[in-house]
């Protein structure tokens, strides 16, 4: 008796889950737009409104875990005799989750991506993903055909909102979000497995497992490539002489060997982080593409315009002519921004280090113009090498 009552119930509760569902999808297409306002406005008031970037990320922990552990519940429920949902109810809830998951980190993605490096890549595969959870015939082949690559794409939706959220919730540096969203991705992925999995044996899980556990090191590998979903770079400036007290680069000069030499060179950074978090940011410079030095620098989280950083380096080789980058990186080796600049005895061909801040990334649209000053010693950063 008492088993038909839970029969019952379940099936009183599903009934409603199922209407609520085809009540819902008449609006479904609100959804992707509602998920990247959110995203966007955690994005931008997480140093005003922390609880709300909280809040949304971890709404999507709690999603996510559902999305995850579905299969297994089904196959419990249908092991005791109990009505599951039906598997078109349970697609469209797990697009609805991975349309939540894209649209919400794809701000952050967009935001922090360095347009003029390979990360571009990266952006593109995000903007594709999204793409294709909002498009009915392609996601759902995708869900029924192609297992393993929907895999991929589960896979691939945990890695991106672990790395937004955890230096938002726990204030983690980039280094420690990203090498715990890579282990908990191979870990939270494996229920996903378990259905390629007809033989379940030891070898299998195992086998499985390390393939997981490549594909997370393949990724850390290629981290350069992954923008750093918590950090951007607002401006930059290149100058011969910084104002230490108004913190504003200062000067004017062609870069020339003899005068890069007897000069020295400033490199000025503004780098945004959620307020809390505290990081180490690197100056990598390369001369005609090896890497010769690279300078230390920790910034924190919680100003507008950025947290300002600058080195001064003075040691170069005997003859610095030809072309100079300077990446700016984080602990973990994702690249935050760029620099570029050529050293020639021609004056026309020198570049100018005319300490003129330029914006970087969406600071370039004039969506977050970087302003000078208004900021105490301790929001700043220099080092001398």
């Amino acid at each position: 008796m008492g088993n038909l009552l839970t029969v019952a119930r379940i099936t009183a509760l599903q009934a409603r889950i199922e209407r609520t569902v085809e009540r819902f999808k008449p609006w479904s297409w609100l959804w992707p737009p509602l998920a990247f306002a959110a995203g966007l406005g955690s994005f931008f008031l997480v140093d005003r409104q922390q609880w709300l970037g909280a809040a949304l990320a971890l709404g999507l922990v709690v999603a996510w875990l559902l999305l995850l552990f579905e299969s297994v519940i089904s196959r419990w429920l249908s092991r005791h005799d109990y009505p599951t949902l039906p598997k078109g109810v349970t697609s469209f809830i797990a697009q609805m989750i991975h349309q939540e998951t894209l649209f919400f980190t794809l701000p952050f993605i967009l935001i922090t991506t360095v347009w003029n490096s390979g990360q571009i890549l990266f952006a593109i595969v995000v903007l594709g993903m999204a793409a294709l959870s909002i498009i009915d015939p392609l996601y759902y082949k995708l869900a029924g055909r192609w297992r393993s690559l929907y895999f991929i794409f589960h896979a691939q939706c945990v890695f991106l909102v672990l790395l937004v959220i955890l230096p938002i919730m726990l204030h983690l540096t980039t280094r420690q979000s990203l090498l715990l969203a890579l282990v908990l991705m191979a870990l939270v992925a494996l229920p996903s497995f378990w259905q390629h999995v007809k033989k379940r044996s030891l070898a299998r899980w195992l086998g499985f497992f390390a393939l997981t556990l490549l594909l997370a090191y393949a990724a850390w590998i290629g981290r350069i490539w992954v923008p750093p979903a918590s950090l951007w770079m607002t401006s930059s400036a290149l100058s011969p002489a910084l104002n230490i007290q108004n913190r504003e680069p200062q000067g004017s000069i062609a870069l020339t060997p003899d005068t890069l030499l007897s000069n020295g060179l400033y490199v000025y950074t503004a780098i945004r982080a959620p307020r809390g978090l505290s990081e180490t940011i690197y100056h990598v410079w390369h001369h005609n593409g090896d890497s010769i030095d690279m300078i230390e620098l920790a910034i924190n989280g919680g100003r507008e315009q950025g947290y300002r950083a600058w080195s001064h380096k003075q040691n170069f080789p005997d003859d610095p002519a030809g072309e100079w980058r300077i990446d700016i990186m984080t602990d973990g080796g994702q690249r935050l921004g760029l620099i570029r600049f050529t050293v020639s005895d021609d004056i026309d061909e020198a570049t100018v280090a005319d300490s003129r801040i330029q914006p970087s990334g969406l600071s370039a649209l004039n969506l977050r113009r970087f302003v000078p000053g208004g900021s105490s010693l301790e929001n700043d950063a220099s080092t001398v090498e």
